[in-house]
């Protein structure tokens, strides 16, 4: 196997080893980061010797805030065969201040795979059935970049109808709805462009844009009469409007969610067990490289029991990125995993409502 398909640490691994050799990768020298290795040496521990667990994870402190303003060229493994450079640099999207940056070569890519597989289980349509469409930001976010390698591994074309969430945030923390609610008129105006002339059967969009092609009885027709599946993202959404998508909008296509970020990676919605699932809709983060674990929001180490609502804490270990954790933005509901997803689920995923803090401007996405 050449250097650059090397992968140090796969999804075969039990899960101690998984983690000894996530560690053994980025704080070697040989092959970790720039940024890993002298982290190292400022740590109160030996990460190759003391980082054994998941639940050793915790020792480390929440780095991403450093990743607002490290230089990129810091976060790249020296252990990637620079012959065959294919990293790109991405965004967060900046709800919780100044943007957050990661560097990714292969391993996002190697979730979008396990992604495809989990869509096809909700019976979104595949290679022969018609374009996709997206809706919702590009570079430098990373979702733009998902969604095509998704309907690429289907063989087929991804529209993109981009927009700016950061603008939009602005706009509406300036309590300017008006400015917004032109902007989403003006994105769809381009949507219903691409749905008239192109066999669009896949649509991506945000909950408020759909929420929005709902009220436009061309765009909505067009939707029902010719796409077989409606994959969203980027905000939440309530009980409610999930129920409208799936039995009165969309009644005849996939309605599938995703969540996820530029930190984590993206987790699916994973398909409904009948007579188990109570909650309409289930994440599943990637398994075993991304674990997303729900916590008291007062003692950020102690996981909530099933059923209870936490603050969402993420842990990333892959190739091309070492996140040992970080707290989000969002609170969620632990959910059982089952046989076919052995990893814990997360529903109902709000925005955390920060006591004394601001209110969450979450926008179009």
């Amino acid at each position: 196997m050449s250097k650059d398909t090397f992968e140090p640490f796969t999804a075969d691994l039990a899960p101690d080893d998984f983690v000894q050799a996530a560690m053994e990768w980025h704080f070697s020298p040989a092959t970790g980061s720039p940024f890993w290795v002298k982290k190292a040496a400022e740590l109160p521990f030996d990460p190759l010797r003391d980082i054994r667990t998941w639940a050793d994870l915790d020792r480390f402190p929440d780095v991403s805030e450093e990743w607002r303003d490290v230089p990129v060229d810091a976060l790249v493994p020296a252990g990637v065969d620079r012959s065959a450079w294919d990293f790109q640099v991405f965004d967060s999207g900046g709800t919780t201040g100044r943007p957050k940056r990661i560097v990714e070569s292969r391993s996002r890519r190697a979730g979008v795979q396990w992604v495809s597989t989990v869509l096809e289980e909700h019976g979104v349509p595949g290679e022969g059935a018609g374009h996709w469409l997206h809706i919702g930001p590009t570079g430098p976010h990373i979702v733009g970049r998902s969604i095509g390698l998704l309907a690429q591994l289907r063989r087929t074309f991804c529209h993109y109808i981009d927009f700016d969430p950061r603008w939009v945030k602005q706009r509406a923390k300036q309590q300017q709805s008006d400015d917004v609610a032109r902007y989403v008129q003006h994105i769809l105006d381009q949507a219903l462009n691409v749905l008239r002339t192109q066999p669009v059967s896949v649509v991506f969009a945000t909950p408020p844009i759909l929420e929005a092609i709902a009220a436009r009885d061309e765009i909505l027709d067009l939707l029902r009469s010719h796409v077989c599946g409606i994959i969203w993202a980027g905000t939440s959404i309530g009980p409610e409007t999930l129920h409208l998508l799936e039995t009165e909008l969309f009644p005849d296509s996939a309605v599938v969610g995703l969540y996820g970020n530029t930190m984590m990676g993206i987790a699916p919605q994973r398909p409904r067990t009948v007579g188990a699932d109570t909650e309409g809709c289930v994440f599943v983060p990637h398994h075993p490289f991304s674990r997303v674990r729900l916590v008291d929001p007062q003692a950020t180490t102690r996981e909530v029991a099933y059923g209870e609502r936490g603050q969402a804490r993420i842990s990333l270990l892959s190739r091309d990125v070492l996140l040992p954790w970080t707290l989000e933005r969002d609170s969620a509901l632990r959910i059982a995993p089952t046989d076919a997803y052995p990893q814990d689920g997360l529903a109902d995923v709000q925005p955390l409502a920060a006591e004394g803090g601001p209110s969450v401007v979450e926008g179009v996405y």
